[in-house]
């Protein structure tokens, strides 16, 4: 894990929402947003849909799947192999790392107790979790990291991965929760917390140890009972200390610099501990997504949580207005919100979305070979789920 690494997944979970799809901002976007409205949705394009799916080399990848529910039609693609060496068909079962959907059941547990009167979003991170964080950083809130607008100062004494290879060296590297947040307590805070949104994987991890302070009990564990054995998601786990994925699963590999391809799948997920280490499936994922935003999983003044960005004020450090909730993130598709969150670790990526009212929503995983792979296949797959509307002068598109 290196600062290069989150930064690139900082980058990368915007991109939904950046150059791939405009960020929904603006005027009242703080609100809950609208989605798509009472009108219908246009019909899905399928034979487009399973092209778009099929395309493995823009960006480069072995395997792809995409499962849709279109006002409640169910469509599923897929396209490569599981694995190379098997050659098997991907199934929607099979495991794969879903990177930073972990932040969205993270803060799910969060939001249960902040329900059940356990935790204060108001309060300094610093009166649950004494001592960890240097006084400046201690203020910073619980609400503050859930929607990334902490201020945390950057990593310090990580390695550099910024090629593949250098991937390949430090893929057993052990960490720490506490050893990591210890890289970000050598500088003062970037800027006011509740000022900026500067997305950072940091703040779930002070997040997952404050649900085991809260808790008594590993995050882990406490995701598994609230939110994993609740829905069944019996394909769904954190793993912990164990690098290797078990059962029916995706395996994802990188490009090495002189061309070689490279099985990562067995990669120690310590450094993404409480922000990215989820192991999952795309059946497990659409039946998390429904339960989580029909009300299942949040009572009704919690959910809002969910789909409330922070004040117009507050922008992202590009400028952009803020695109993530306490928990999701939004993006809008020709005029259609989705909320949702993306994933990524090495040879793996994952979306999950949906539109409010759930008319339309999916869950994308594909296994990427560049360390730095475009998002086109997202790009490509997102204007067929909603095509623009017709130009007024008849000539459609």
């Amino acid at each position: 894990m290196t600062h290069r690494r989150w930064s690139r997944r900082s980058l990368v979970g915007g991109a939904l929402g950046g150059a791939l799809l405009a960020a929904a901002g603006g005027p009242g976007a703080r609100a809950a947003a609208r989605t798509a409205g009472p009108a219908p949705l246009p019909p899905l394009d399928t034979s487009a849909l399973r092209a778009a799916v099929f395309d493995l080399s823009h960006p480069p990848a072995t395997s792809a799947q995409l499962l849709v529910d279109h006002q409640g039609e169910r469509w599923y693609g897929t396209a490569g192999a599981a694995g190379l060496r098997s050659g098997r068909a991907v199934r929607p079962d099979d495991r794969f790392r879903a990177g930073s959907v972990t932040k969205t059941f993270v803060a799910t547990v969060v939001l249960q107790l902040w329900a059940a009167r356990r935790v204060d979003l108001d309060a300094p991170i610093g009166r649950y979790l004494p001592g960890l964080l240097p006084p400046a950083s201690a203020r910073i809130t619980v609400a503050h990291l859930l929607n990334h607008t902490s201020g945390l100062p950057d990593h310090r004494g990580l390695p550099d991965l910024s090629t593949p290879e250098a991937v390949l060296r430090h893929r057993f590297d052990r960490w720490t929760p506490r050893e990591w947040v210890r890289t970000v307590t050598y500088d003062p805070p970037k800027f006011r917390p509740g000022t900026v949104q500067e997305y950072r994987g940091v703040n779930y991890v002070l997040l997952a140890l404050l649900v085991e302070e809260l808790t008594g009990r590993r995050y882990g564990e406490a995701i598994a009972s609230r939110v994993l054995r609740p829905l069944g998601l019996r394909r769904t786990l954190l793993p912990g200390g164990d690098p290797r994925l078990h059962g029916p699963h995706v395996r994802g590999y990188l490009r090495m610099t002189d061309g070689s391809l490279r099985d990562v799948t067995v990669h120690d997920q310590s450094g993404a501990w409480g922000e990215g280490e989820l192991v999952s499936t795309a059946e497990d994922l659409f039946r998390f997504q429904q339960a989580l935003f029909s009300g299942v999983l949040l009572p009704p003044h919690a959910m809002e949580k969910l789909f409330t960005t922070p004040p117009d004020d507050v922008r992202m450090p590009d400028g952009g207005p803020a695109r993530y909730s306490m928990g999701l993130q939004k993006v809008t598709v020709n005029g259609v919100t989705f909320w949702g969150k993306t994933g990524e670790t090495y040879g793996y990526r994952t979306r999950v979305f949906s539109t409010r009212d759930r008319r339309l929503r999916f869950v994308l995983s594909y296994t990427p070979t560049p360390l730095a792979a475009e998002e086109q296949m997202a790009a490509r797959i997102a204007p067929l789920l909603v095509p623009p509307p017709p130009r007024r002068d008849g000539s459609g598109r």
